[in-house]
């Protein structure tokens, strides 16, 4: 009897072919494996087929992720041996791309072994390790398919490459200092001061003394400097033109990071896993500069993930500010042309190498949030592994995401293929790097929509990329409302059916009334939804530039409250400014209506006097966050008027409370009480929290302890974030039941 294995999956370049080899070998079964455009093909005869099929699945590589596998069985036709193929570059492109992995052990051991021809090598690599999605450029995962095809293999790499046995047998990006890319240092001049090893050693000195480099590393550029240094990371700060948004900080190890954080059990798992992601983690004692994260508790952590990584950071006694490598607002740069152009103004060195990028990719974020990680972006590590849809679609579906915090999707059948993160779609460069990322989207696979799915808003720079992109190639063009993406969104990474209780709670989203929403309960399913509850709308004095000055809001909940009487209320506005204002308020010029719950935050930050500007999107939210004290039970008043939520009472009894350090806890934990009263009302099972204020970890784990305990199930994200990089999915979602 002949066996015939149709695979798809996360199986190429991870070491699944030769232990597939080795499997059929101890098992004395004879036929072959190939990898294809659609994952790997196995033809086996002999004895014990069905505990083959068992051993293949239960004890592949840890990498290796099977989506699909289908069986069919022949007669036999009598192979000699078991072999592996040369790959098929022919049919449909389906096979999974693995993420960037970390550096594995065993690549670590020989990275700091003398005795080792890799020793100290910047590009050490095997199938368990090492760059995937941002080297390869066209499917079959093949060497002569990724940026490594201009380095040809020494004898002894080439021996490795071609021995099933070796567990670099076929890893695309295997190679050594005698064969393979080589790191270059220049100064920010353009000129070149040393390459390999002394490059290495210069850069270590630099960073000793206080100085900025840029390093290239898997999918861009970082920025690092000591630290511990306040001048160096001020001097980063400004030359970056970031004033206060945080900076993420890399540590050698995890002895290290204890000794300035405090990191739980469950965040050390998350930083040691092979994703390795950036991890939000509560501040120890140790002598961070207070400029890495001003003003906040918690750090976003990481541990090294490259060689490189590995090399620099073991030769130093002080963690590093690792920040993606470009100005703010601006895309990652990838190249080495474009970082002596760019980032020459930015870093004193540059340390480059000679091995393309061939696409942008971001550090992940992840942050523990009601007691599970959620992905505040997802992008190195996680990127393109595709998301299960709960039904299969009826055409290929491009979805363009939000205009914040942008990913794509591409998805066929029951697959969705979010991209990696894109950034703040809002000037002309990231739209450029948007647009190039969904055309190499699909090419990678071969991919033609049939339809477009963006957001209703009509003034996002996605939206009107989507409309001429679906009227250019005579497409439709689906518009999804911002709030509902978000909950489809969680039913679909969640694998829901049923019709939920979708809980949105955001900064701002177009709502079918024209007015933004932000503060939304919807009842939902794949085909519609009807909005039930909402809070009760608010102006937004100034429109954007209330997101920026919370103050503005503020200003806004008081008149709401005391009407003209608030303006003798002491306030952060000079006199004439607070009269024009009012004057914007009273008449609604450029004062849209906001039922923002984002907003709300930030108008609670301001009336508490906690901050009155933010510097970046979200900053006053995380204030509060930082002030949640769970030891306070106690909540304040709101009103439920038809389906408005009245916030006015909460404000007046925050207004009066005298114990203002308790009130962010007091406000979050009425906000907590909201969401159990709206979904007492509604009486569906199923609720969804989505939307960048379900990020807030003492909001979430409130809302879930007050759900669960009367009996709801409430589901929360886990794949893909909260915040508007999870409104891809949603969007595709959306395009199930299309006629």
């Amino acid at each position: 009897m002949r066996m015939k294995i149709e695979i798809i999956g996360a199986v190429q370049g991870v070491g699944f072919r030769p232990f597939v080899y080795r499997l059929a070998k101890e098992m004395g079964l004879k036929g072959f494996i190939i990898n294809t455009p659609e994952g790997v093909r196995i033809e086996v005869e002999g004895e014990n087929l069905e505990e083959f099929l068992k051993l293949l699945q239960t004890q592949k590589p840890p990498l290796a992720h099977i989506y699909s596998l289908s069986v069919e069985y022949a007669q036999q036709i009598g192979y000699t041996d078991f072999e592996i193929r040369e790959s098929n570059a022919f049919g449909k492109k389906e096979a999974f791309i693995l993420p960037d992995i970390g550096t594995c052990e065993q690549c670590l051991m020989e990275l700091f072994n003398p005795e080792d021809r890799r020793y100290l090598y910047p590009f050490i690599n095997c199938t368990h390790c090492g760059p995937r999605f941002t080297i390869i450029e066209r499917l079959p995962y093949d060497r002569e398919n990724t940026t490594m095809k201009s380095f040809n293999m020494c004898e002894l790499c080439r021996k490795e490459y071609e021995n099933p046995e070796d567990r670099r047998f076929h890893a695309q990006p295997n190679a050594c200092p005698k064969c393979g890319p080589w790191v270059s240092l220049y100064d920010n001049k353009g000129s070149l001061l040393a390459e390999r090893e002394e490059a290495i050693l210069l850069v270590l000195k630099a960073l000793k003394e206080g100085k900025i480099v840029a390093v290239k590393g898997i999918g861009g550029f970082h920025l690092m400097c000591n630290a511990t240094e306040e001048e160096a990371v001020k001097t980063l700060r400004e030359r970056k033109r970031r004033k206060e948004k945080p900076f993420a900080v890399m540590f050698k190890d995890l002895d290290q990071l204890r000794t300035f954080a405090k990191p739980t059990p469950l965040e050390e798992a998350i930083l040691s896993s092979p994703e390795r992601p950036i991890v939000l983690v509560e501040k120890g004692s140790g002598t961070l500069s207070e400029a890495v994260a001003p003003g906040l508790k918690k750090i976003g952590a990481f541990l090294p993930y490259s060689p490189l990584h590995y090399i620099i950071t073991k030769n130093l006694d002080f963690p590093l500010v690792a920040t993606s490598g470009n100005y703010s607002e601006e895309p990652i740069v990838k190249d080495n042309a474009e970082a002596l152009e760019k980032l020459s103004q930015l870093a004193d060195l540059l340390l480059l190498h000679n091995r393309d990028i061939k696409r942008r990719c971001d550090d992940s974020v992840v942050k523990v949030v009601g007691g599970v990680p959620l992905p505040i972006r997802r992008s190195r590590g996680y990127a393109p592994l595709p998301i299960k849809l709960p039904y299969k679609l009826s055409k290929k579906v491009l979805a363009v995401g939000g205009m914040l915090k942008n990913t794509f999707a591409i998805a066929w059948e029951d697959r969705v293929f979010v991209s990696q993160h894109v950034g703040d779609v809002e000037n002309y460069q990231t739209l450029k790097s948007f647009e190039e990322m969904v055309l190499d989207f699909m090419e990678l696979y071969e991919f033609e929509p049939e339809v477009v799915v963006c957001d209703a808003h009509p003034r996002y720079e996605t939206t009107r990329w989507a409309k001429e992109f679906s009227k250019d190639r005579s497409i439709p063009l689906l518009k999804v409302q911002h709030h509902y993406a978000h909950i489809l969104s969680c039913m679909a990474e969640r694998g829901l059916k049923e019709k939920v209780l979708g809980i949105a709670w955001d900064g701002t989203g177009y709502g079918t009334d024209g007015n933004l929403w932000g503060g939304e309960f919807l009842i939902c399913d794949y085909k519609n939804f009807e909005r039930v509850y909402h809070f009760r709308p608010f102006r937004l004095i100034g429109g954007e530039k209330a997101v920026k000055e919370p103050r503005r809001v503020a200003l806004s909940i008081l008149l709401e409250v005391f009407g003209e009487q608030a303006l003798n209320l002491e306030l952060p506005f000079k006199e004439k400014e607070l009269n024009i204002l009012f004057i914007s308020w009273k008449k609604g010029i450029n004062a849209p209506f906001s039922s923002s719950v984002g907003r709300l935050f930030d108008g609670v930050c301001s009336l508490l006097g906690i901050r009155h500007y933010n510097s970046y999107e979200g900053q006053s939210a995380m204030a509060l966050e930082d002030l949640y004290d769970p030891s306070v039970k106690d909540h304040y008043s709101f009103e439920i008027e038809g389906n408005a939520i009245d916030w006015r009472p909460l404000i007046l009894d925050l207004l009066k409370d005298k114990s203002k350090e308790k009130a962010p806890s007091r406000f979050i934990n009425t906000l907590a009480k909201i969401a159990l009263e709206v979904a007492k009302r509604i009486e569906i099972e199923r609720v969804c929290l989505s939307g960048g204020v379900m990020q807030n970890d003492p909001l979430v784990s409130k809302i879930l302890e007050y759900l669960t305990g009367e009996g709801f199930k409430a589901y929360t994200h886990q794949k893909v974030p909260a915040n508007d990089g999870g409104l891809s999915l949603g969007q595709v979602a959306y395009s199930l039941f299309l006629d």
